[in-house]
């Protein structure tokens, strides 16, 4: 029976049919423009929205098991609840989750409310499921790439910003162990890399992979305020800030749950930076 991903055209998604391929897994893929994919050719590709989860009810069709990326842009999915329904209904029996979850925050944060509240329906319904709720992608690092390929140069506040960033292609490998082995069913797991990482160090690393120096320019909250205005939401740039005040030059745990599941050590920020020289260049 093909598995079901949904994101597949996503940065982990994108990694987890690779991983579900190479297991010699039969993959289906959901996606709003099948023609625009650039997947495998053996990835089978159904056409499906979100916004409609109607439109999923031939992508479901023949699924025992399914991966559902539960973040819309910067927001929660808000079509989750219906399709689960719609998964139970057409014997969807195991599911991974990837979503976000703040534990410092409280149900009603403006921006836990909805992530919460799926993940109450997702473990009260009858799948056998499994959160997974990464730290920062060092993927997230990508948006530098104009600036440095224009100027060699990055523009961002907090250079002391630390975090112990993970590569999509390990939060693909957890999600792949639980779709495919026993024993992860109603287990949460929280990857993030094997060490911190100080977002100027991240700057330096980058240009090392690519063979230039690399400047790292911080800004100042008001100036990553005018930076950002046009990207994303001012709540999500508030949020930004104060996440970013709140982790910098600050001591961050590493999670071993990448280790535990997979059996081997999570890949480095200078690893995921060599992995991805050529789109800095």
């Amino acid at each position: 029976m093909p598995i079901l991903v949904t994101g597949a055209t996503g940065t982990v998604g994108r990694s987890l049919v690779q991983h579900l391929l190479e297991a010699g897994r039969q993959v289906r893929a959901l996606t709003r423009s099948p023609e625009k994919t650039a997947l495998p050719p053996e990835v089978e590709l159904v056409r499906g929205d979100f916004g409609d989860p109607a439109s999923l009810v031939a992508a479901l069709r023949g699924v025992e098991r399914m991966h559902l990326v539960a973040v819309e842009g910067q927001g929660p999915l808000t079509t989750g609840a219906e399709i689960i329904e719609l998964a139970e209904r057409a014997g969807v029996r195991r599911l991974t989750h990837l979503g976000h979850n703040d534990p410092s925050a409280s149900d009603d944060d403006p921006m836990e409310a909805d992530h919460r509240a799926l993940h109450r329906f997702i473990e009260g319904s009858s799948l056998e499921w499994t959160h997974v709720f990464p730290g920062e992608f060092m993927a997230n690092t990508l948006d530098w790439a104009p600036s440095i390929k224009a100027g060699n140069v990055v523009r961002a506040p907090f250079g002391g910003w630390t975090n112990a960033m993970v590569h999509e292609a390990d939060i693909a490998a957890v999600l792949t162990a639980a779709l495919l082995e026993d024993g992860h069913a109603g287990r949460t797991y929280w990857p993030t890399g094997p060490e911190p990482v100080r977002r100027a160090d991240a700057v330096r690393l980058i240009g090392e992979a690519i063979g230039r120096e690399v400047r790292f320019i911080e800004l100042t909250p008001e100036q990553a305020r005018e930076e950002w205005r046009d990207a994303y939401p001012p709540e999500v740039i508030e949020w930004f800030l104060q996440l970013g005040d709140h982790l910098n030059d600050a001591e961050v745990p590493v999670s071993p749950d990448v280790e535990k599941v997979t059996g081997r050590r999570g890949r480095t920020f200078a690893q995921w930076a060599r992995d991805h020289a050529d789109d800095f260049r």
